[in-house]
């Protein structure tokens, strides 16, 4: 038995076999979960749908979330597929290039734009689209990363971005509490993907983090998949409004020292 037996999840932002959704998916999957995907853009379609294949044949449905019309057909697609969702996973972000890095007070006002739209208010478009789909009690979770609360160099916009996001993770629980939805927000530690590598210094930011964090290692998609598992089920029946971070415990350190040799 899974834990997630049963339930249907659609999970957003797999673009490949190392991001972090395809970690979740492949965790959904293991514990008994059908899924189904979004994709933007026929460049990822085929890597999708190959992974759609190998975790259950589930569909993959191209959707761009800063059209209504598009959010709409969407809706209308997984009614038509599966008549009703159990989970929502939200783990879309964009920042064009030149707003990473640099000085925030530089960042151009349609990349503000453009980076808020689709980082944050899709979550507010995909709810708002799937409202009448989700199942009551469903469990609704989106990807946020540590720049949301405290200053990572070169991530700018994108931690405003991540900060909107979280604020509407909130939102949305409360406006959804009322039929037993459950919106929460997974904080990610750093994780070798091909969006994490356009931050300037990544790789630099990679080491700090598994050298300094409590448990001395960096995380995977693996990992962050576990929690996405406990979300969607019912253990987490009374777990709202949160976000809960996996990264070793980097979050909670206010200032890292050398540990004096043994």
């Amino acid at each position: 038995m899974g834990l997630l037996d049963g339930k249907t999840a659609l999970i957003t932002g797999v673009a490949n076999r190392w991001s972090i959704a395809t970690g979740i998916a492949r965790a959904f999957h293991a514990h008994g979960a059908r899924v189904a995907y979004i994709y933007q853009g026929e460049r990822v379609r085929d890597e999708v749908e190959k992974l759609a294949a190998e975790l259950g044949g589930g569909k993959a449905y191209p959707c761009d979330v800063s059209s209504d019309k598009a959010l709409a057909e969407l809706a209308k697609n997984i009614k038509n597929d599966y008549e009703s969702l159990d989970v929502l996973v939200h783990s879309i972000a964009f920042v064009k290039k030149e707003d990473l890095g640099g000085k925030v007070f530089a960042t151009s006002r349609d990349g503000f734009a453009l980076a808020l739209d689709i980082s944050a208010y899709s979550l507010i478009g995909l709810t708002n689209a799937l409202v009448n789909v989700l199942n009551d009690g469903a469990s609704i979770m989106a990807l946020t990363y540590l720049g949301a609360t405290a200053i990572v160099p070169n991530y700018n916009v994108a931690g405003i971005s991540k900060a909107a996001l979280e604020a509407i993770v909130r939102y949305l629980a409360f406006d959804l509490g009322e039929r037993g939805i459950r919106v929460n927000a997974i904080s990610a530690g750093p994780i070798s993907t091909a969006s994490s590598r356009q931050v300037a210094g990544f790789k630099g930011m990679l080491d700090k983090v598994g050298a300094s964090a409590p448990l001395h290692r960096n995380v995977t998609p693996e990992d962050v998949g576990n929690t996405a598992v406990y979300l969607a089920s019912d253990l987490s029946s009374a777990v709202t409004a949160d976000v809960h971070f996996v990264d070793a415990g980097y979050h909670a350190m206010g200032m890292f020292t050398e540990m004096p040799k043994a």
